[in-house]
């Protein structure tokens, strides 16, 4: 590590001394003050010291620069050589790879004092013309200057590589972290949870350095930008501090992954990847950054840019490399189950760009900045393009021929309320992704158009106003309801298509009242409308299926018209009637038993209904015209049911059970 040392700034909290107590170079000039000076061999340590400081005063005074001193002291070579004993004293007094500084501090104060005066020796005799008196003593300073930066480089890497990272301990059956490095919990839930912890200590406010080190750290990390040494003293800081930096990640088990990689991985895989990515940003913007900063700020307090440069390249290599996995899970092949894992990447990376604003400056972080917005946007146009292949879902659904059994809820119901209802627990992130990409698809000039109209949550007319997002939603929904309308088509049974229009949507509706989300968006208005369909559907149901068997009970046709028996009940008319009815209720009895009405609810409403108008019908009719039928086995043939029993077998419809009348009457 050869160098010259040309530092900007040269000042330090350790200033040259002048005691009261020292004698004032005799002279009138400057250059004679120099060269008077004398310097006894034998002198000790502070008088060494003391004799440089003068020879320094007169150094950094001397008016003219273009005269060298003809005489440099004794003192000066005496420095150098205390220097060099110490240094060899520190190298001799412990193994090489543990570090030396900070064991004996007065002995430390010693060394930076020296150190520091052979680092101002170096820079003032090299303000003046080459001598050969100076050459030799500027050669000599340098020569130890180096041997003495190389050493403290060497010390501060001991000291950096003396933190400890975060280990992962087992304890009663849970994951817990233990903290050295960063203070890190974890709580696992669908989304990652951070716990702050509740108590810390001093040397919690580090990243597992004491106070003592960090002091140590500062010391040397001073000596050397005021040597000079700035870039070798940054280029080992900045190393250390990545790859530590990288151990801690790689403790919680992050580790790289190449784009290649993450192509052909499985989406089980990729989505456990993506937990634990989305963990380790947290940690990063929440926790590392501000402990790293804190360190950074600490170690170089007096030099605020070389600080936060660092930190700043730190965060950076960090950022880009997460912002790496992010941009290559947007490559893989889009599916639906992808759009939730896809959503809590964008809402990490927009919680971590205002931390980046906050702790970086400079072009730096404006850049950085700038790529986590962008790969923030390909993460949105990713959720966009995922939420409305849910378009092309429902339309590919459409060729489907078979019905499905007893009018039950079609799994494509069930699919995409359901996944509608995860999707609006993001609703104000995808109402902000679609607006961006609306935004990006749009021209500039319909943009502005385009956020006034969507501006605020509820319209004049307190519905709910319409964003890129809801729209979408509403079209979804549109394009739900007619393909189930085209299914209820494969029903041959009028009644069965009602039975499954209603099941379909109560399920939709009953979906939407349980999620505030799609509530809000929906709107009190669609909500009315679909209950307003689910009461035609119900009419529907009951004109197919019912209007029949009431006109086997109508008194209407019962009563002769001619003859010498005008107005008496027609016993054969009679018998038809009952004949009938009991044909037309064991059929739909046994029909309608094996329909599926899975919500309670509506089983109940529609059991209520018909036995409102059909037990008071059958208990009229009955009363009136049981007594036209002759008592006995005459009356068994044709009543073959009381009210009672009318009343227990509307309670078996739509059961979806095939056995209740064979149970029931055998």
């Amino acid at each position: 590590m050869e160098k010259d040392p040309h530092p900007e700034n040269v000042e330090d909290n350790d200033n040259v001394s002048s005691k009261s107590g020292d004698e004032q170079p005799a002279g009138s000039e400057e250059n004679e003050v120099v060269e008077g000076t004398t310097s006894d061999p034998d002198l000790s340590h502070t008088q060494i010291l003391d004799e440089v400081d003068r020879f320094l005063e007169a150094l950094i005074n001397a008016e003219d620069k273009s005269n060298p001193p003809s005489e440099v002291p004794k003192s000066v070579e005496l420095l150098s050589e205390m220097v060099e004993g110490m240094i060899n004293n520190y190298v001799n007094a412990s193994k090489a790879s543990e570090a030396k500084f900070g064991r004996d501090p007065e002995y430390d104060t010693s060394l930076m004092e020296a150190v520091n005066r052979i680092s101002k020796l170096s820079i003032e005799l090299g303000e003046f013309p080459s001598s050969s008196a100076l050459s030799s003593s500027l050669n000599r300073t340098s020569i130890v200057l180096q041997q003495a930066m190389s050493f403290l480089e060497e010390e501060f890497r001991h000291l950096l590589e003396g933190t400890k990272s975060i280990v992962v301990e087992q304890k009663s059956n849970q994951k817990t972290w233990k903290q050295t490095s960063f203070n890190y919990s974890h709580q696992e839930s669908g989304r990652c949870v951070l716990q702050p912890e509740l108590e810390s200590n001093k040397e919690d406010e580090f990243p597992g350095f004491s106070q003592e080190t960090i002091y140590h750290m500062k010391k040397i990390a001073t000596a050397m930008v005021l040597a000079g040494y700035e870039n070798e003293c940054c280029m080992v800081y900045s190393i250390l501090r990545q790859t530590a930096f990288k151990g801690t990640l790689n403790k919680l088990g992050y580790e790289y992954i190449s784009i290649d990689d993450i192509q052909r991985m499985q989406w089980e895989s990729l989505e456990g990847e993506i937990a634990l990515w989305i963990n380790v940003v947290k940690q990063c913007y929440t926790n590392f950054f501000s402990k790293e900063k804190n360190l950074c700020d600490t170690i170089f307090t007096d030099y605020p840019l070389i600080s936060q440069s660092l930190f700043t390249n730190l965060a950076h290599t960090v950022v880009l490399q997460l912002l790496n996995f992010a941009e290559a899970v947007v490559l893989t092949k889009r599916s639906a189950e992808k759009l939730f894992k896809i959503l809590d990447m964008y809402e990490t990376l927009r919680d971590l760009i205002p931390a980046i604003d906050e702790l970086c400056q400079g072009d730096c972080a404006q850049g950085l900045m700038s790529e986590a917005s962008e790969t923030m946007t390909w993460l949105g146009e990713a959720a966009v393009s995922i939420f409305c292949d849910l378009e092309n879902s429902i339309k590919s659904d459409n060729h489907a021929r078979t019905p499905v059994p007893s009018g039950a809820v079609h799994p494509l119901t069930r699919y995409v309320m359901n996944y509608l209802k995860y999707a609006c627990e993001y609703k104000d992130t995808l109402k902000q992704v679609f607006q961006q990409h609306l935004m990006i698809d749009k021209p500039k000039n319909e943009q502005q158009i385009d956020v006034d109209d969507h501006d605020g949550d509820v319209s004049d007319d307190g519905s709910p106003k319409t964003t890129p997002f809801s729209e979408q939603l509403m079209t979804i929904m549109e394009l739900l309801d007619a393909n189930l309308d085209m299914k209820s088509k494969l029903y041959r049974d009028l009644a069965l298509q009602n039975i499954f229009l209603m099941n379909n949507g109560r399920y939709i509706l009953q979906k939407i009242k349980g999620s505030a989300e799609i509530h809000e968006l929906m709107g009190d208005r669609w909500r009315r409308r679909r209950s307003s369909e689910l009461r035609h559907y119900h009419k529907s149901y009951q004109r197919e299926t019912w209007s029949k068997v009431l006109q086997c009970l109508s008194h209407e046709g019962l009563q002769t018209t001619s003859g010498s028996s005008y107005g008496k009940v027609s016993k054969p008319v009679l018998k038809e009637r009952f004949k009938n009815f009991n044909a037309m209720f064991d059929e739909i009895h046994k029909t309608q038993s094996t329909w599926v009405v899975s919500d309670e609810q509506l089983q109940s409403e529609l059991r209520v209904s018909i036995s409102a108008v059909m037990i008071p019908a059958y208990r009229s009719f009955l009363g009136r015209f049981k007594q036209f039928l002759d008592p006995g086995r005459q009356a068994e043939k044709y009543i073959k049911y009381q009210p009672e029993d009318i009343e227990t077998l509307i309670e078996e419809l739509f059961d979806g059970n095939p056995t209740s009348m064979s149970r029931r009457r055998t």
